[in-house]
């Protein structure tokens, strides 16, 4: 598919989506939103593809919403509904999604790099919830937000609007690793490859079995785990993976 705001490419088993408006910083336009779905849609129905890379090009991953985009004169509950479109799809995706950050990940563009599953971000990355600088309030990023941080500290960087660094990031728990910017990219395709080896059927009951058990009653979470296993154990990658172990080879998993 031909797109116009993004790159989609596939190296080996890893998926990779470029945000490609960078003399605008990668804001979020209405164009932006609606490709960046349509792009992690592909990459979800492609067997071949186990990972997904979600990156920028250009010094900023993404400032947030385009105000300067002349579709975005519709009424502002239309774009919490394209976000909450945006990280529906990370979420049902079967296949882990990995961010990487440089520069500034701000508004929108802070709740996109949060809805991923991991956050790989450069030295030089800044994140914040600036919504608040301009009146508005970003209720669909500070649901992310609050889903990978204590309410406290959510709530302080939503109603600051304040700017953090990749370091406190990193402290918070919102950033799974900082790196020099130079290395931004080798650091997440050689966790996207390490991720890529496993197995597909593992990764993606994994991912949404994580999920799905943070959301539910603790007893029903533990309840919930013990049908996940017995599912998993009866595939055959288990006893692909049990048996390559025993033979000291490299497992050869069923694509899906």
């Amino acid at each position: 598919m031909a797109y116009k705001t993004i790159l989609v490419e596939k190296k080996k088993h890893v998926g990779l989506l470029t945000l490609n408006r960078p003399d605008k910083l990668n804001t979020l336009s209405v164009k932006l939103f609606e490709e960046i779905v349509l792009g992690l849609e592909e990459l979800e129905q492609d067997d071949e593809v186990h990972i997904v890379v979600v990156r920028a090009s250009g010094r900023a991953f993404c400032a947030g919403r385009d105000v300067s985009d002349p579709t975005e004169s519709s009424l502002e509950r239309h774009q919490h509904r394209r976000f909450a479109r945006l990280a529906a799809t990370i979420a049902k995706m079967g296949k882990p999604v990995i961010a990487t950050v440089q520069g500034p990940a701000t508004a929108g563009g802070f709740g996109l790099a949060l809805a991923c599953d991991l956050v790989i971000a450069s030295e030089d990355a800044r994140f914040g919830m600036t919504a608040i600088n301009v009146g508005l309030f970003g209720f669909g990023p500070a649901l992310v937000l609050s889903r990978s941080l204590g309410n406290k500290k959510a709530l302080e960087l939503l109603l600051s609007g304040d700017l953090i660094n990749a370091a406190e990031a990193e402290r918070l728990g919102l950033v799974n690793r900082v790196v020099p910017r130079e290395r931004l990219d080798e650091t997440a395709m050689e966790l996207a490859e390490k991720l890529a080896k496993k197995s597909p059927v593992a990764l993606q009951m994994g991912k949404r079995g994580f999920y799905t058990m943070a959301d539910m009653e603790y007893l029903k979470a533990l309840d919930y785990s013990e049908a996940l296993i017995s599912i998993l154990h009866a595939t055959e990658d288990v006893e692909e993976g049990i048996k390559a172990f025993l033979e000291k080879r490299e497992p050869v998993w069923n694509k899906r």
